[in-house]
């Protein structure tokens, strides 16, 4: 079997391997965590948190896609498999059945926050193994730290 040769030293290919691999699991049990909040939020926040849920989807995606073709450009296959996913994934989840919107919106800022901290140690671990894929990574924080900002900004109490 032919395999895609890396432009990478092995050592290197190692380390960004492991954090391409991480990633993407996270990425797709993002999108899916979104999925299930998206279709059984209820509450009188559910519009606006709704389509938010589609925003944090539609990047979660993107960025699985991207970061599974870096992974497969630098000579590593990617694993997005269900079993994969569903035997490596360790962010925090929704409940199941219905789930008020104020409890999506925590449960995100908590997942958001997650995410990011782990992306962090890989930006970390991959600034000398490959500072290209380190750019990836602190493109994705951005756009996590972004989302999550944004849902932690509906946890604001009314003004009395």
């Amino acid at each position: 079997m032919t395999v895609v040769k890396s432009t990478i030293p092995e050592s290197a290919r190692q380390v960004t391997g492991d954090a391409l691999q991480s990633t993407l699991v996270d990425l797709l049990g993002l999108s899916l965590i979104g999925k299930q909040a998206h279709w059984n939020i209820v509450g009188p926040r559910f519009r606006s948190v709704h389509l938010q849920l589609d925003e944090v989807v539609a990047a979660a995606r993107s960025f699985a896609d991207t970061v599974a073709e870096r992974s497969v450009a630098l000579g590593m296959p990617a694993d997005g498999r269900p079993e994969t996913i569903a035997s490596a994934f360790t962010l925090p989840g929704p409940k199941d059945g219905w789930v008020r919107d104020g409890d999506v919106v925590q449960v995100m800022v908590e997942t958001l926050e997650a995410a990011v901290g782990r992306l962090r140690e890989r930006i970390e671990a991959t600034e000398k193994a490959d500072p290209v894929t380190q750019d990836l990574l602190i493109t994705i924080t951005a756009e996590l730290e972004k989302q999550r900002w944004m849902f932690d900004a509906e946890n604001w109490p009314e003004e009395d």
